[in-house]
């Protein structure tokens, strides 16, 4: 590494990336340029470049990626239903990947020697950053500053102590010992107290959520449009990508939608307790299921669940562009095709509830299905279907008998 002039550091503003800036100028004595991906983090990347430039970054990247973000990252994960362990929409897992690939991009713009993350040697993180500048720009240097030797500040509250050496600007302290991630799918709240699974996470921890029992005491009703299985339209308005999900955060979340709090495996091979707000995203799974339910053959629905999780093991260990993604994206998004239709949605206090669906590529017959008379279907045909799908168990008790 000592031939490193210059390095693009993935910039958050936060504890560690801050620290970072000014540790990777002291170590290698070379230019740093940051990048800030405006993943929908709001208020977050208020005053960032500043703070970049006045901890001796060189420059500082901030791009609007969040359109990018949705509709080629987040609407792939809910086409494919993809939750890690049952409960997790992988919020942080989904923008990982998009963030790298642009760092790479701005890296060659920048004839770059290097790339930097500041993911810890722990998490998931590192694996999504670094797997991705690989597969992305096979020979591409890395520097991750908790794998290396040089690196000493191994707590938080010895960054916190570098920072105030240095007066490098944190918003962390030691009375807030937690770290959060925010994008437009989600906001993250992990580490310091909650580290405990034991302890309930205090209300005042929650940003994108009304707690369930201050929700409104009236139900919210929202008709949510699919086409091919991505959502298009909320109450008939139709709107791009990151508009309908911050459109959907802000509906659900006043209606205490979305919180999450688990215990989950990381890639490493840790547990570790995260506490998740994903309310828009909430409304939109549960609502492309309502509409697939109508939609989508009973054999293909069996097989694309059979692979969901698997994909989202994928999507959670950093594997995006891995040639297994690539096929299992093709195959759900031939799943797709007849995935149009409307979903509407009774929010409740914390409650995300199918109240209707329609689809005009509706498998659903009520010809078919009715319980009362019809002429469509001949009940005496069930009695050899049920023989036939029967013999080799008949076949099996007579054998034993």
């Amino acid at each position: 590494m000592s031939d490193v002039k210059k390095v693009v550091l993935a910039y958050s503003g936060g504890l560690d990336t801050s620290v970072i800036v000014r540790w990777l100028i002291e170590t290698f004595n070379c230019e740093v340029v940051c990048f800030a991906a405006d993943v929908g983090q709001k208020e977050e990347l208020a005053g960032l470049r500043e703070k970049a430039l006045n901890t001796g970054a060189s420059k500082c990247y901030i791009e609007d990626l969040t359109e990018e973000f949705v509709r080629d990252f987040v609407f792939p994960a809910l086409r494919a239903n993809a939750i890690y362990e049952g409960t997790y929409l992988l919020g942080t897992s989904l923008a990982r990947p998009l963030i790298a690939k642009r760092q790479v991009e701005i890296a060659r713009m920048e004839n770059a020697d290097a790339v930097c993350h500041g993911a810890t040697g722990k998490g998931n993180d590192q694996v999504r950053f670094e797997m991705t500048f690989m597969a992305l720009e096979p020979n591409i240097r890395i520097i991750s500053p908790w794998k290396d030797d040089r690196w000493t500040l191994t707590s938080r509250d010895a960054m916190i102590d570098y920072a105030e050496k240095h007066r490098i600007p944190i918003t962390i302290s030691k009375k807030k010992p937690y770290s959060e991630d925010r994008n437009l799918l989600h906001i993250s709240h992990e580490g310091g107290i909650l580290e405990d699974p034991w302890a309930e996470a205090p209300e005042n921890i929650f940003v994108l959520t009304k707690s369930p029992q201050n929700a409104p005491d009236k139900p919210t009703y929202v008709e949510i449009d699919f086409e091919e299985g991505n959502p298009v339209a909320v109450d008939g308005t139709r709107m791009s990508p990151a508009k309908l999900l911050d459109h959907l955060n802000t509906v659900a979340g006043a209606n205490g939608i979305g919180r999450v709090d688990m215990v989950e495996n990381r890639f490493v091979g840790m547990k570790s307790r995260g506490v998740y707000e994903t309310p828009g995203g909430t409304v939109l799974w549960a609502a492309h299921r309502a509409v697939e339910s109508l939609t989508v053959d009973r054999e293909v629905m069996l097989l694309r669940d059979g692979l969901t999780p698997k994909i989202a093991q994928l999507m959670y260990n950093g594997f995006w562009y891995a040639p297994e993604m690539e096929v299992l994206r093709k195959f759900v998004d031939e799943s797709q095709k007849d995935v149009t239709g409307t979903a509407r949605m009774k929010l409740y206090k914390g409650n995300c509830i199918v109240a209707g669906r329609k689809s005009p590529r509706s498998l659903y017959s009520e010809e078919f299905a009715t319980f009362d008379r019809d002429a469509v279907y001949d009940q005496k045909d069930a009695t050899g279907f049920i023989r036939l799908n029967a013999l080799r168990m008949r076949i099996r008790a007579l054998l034993n008998k």
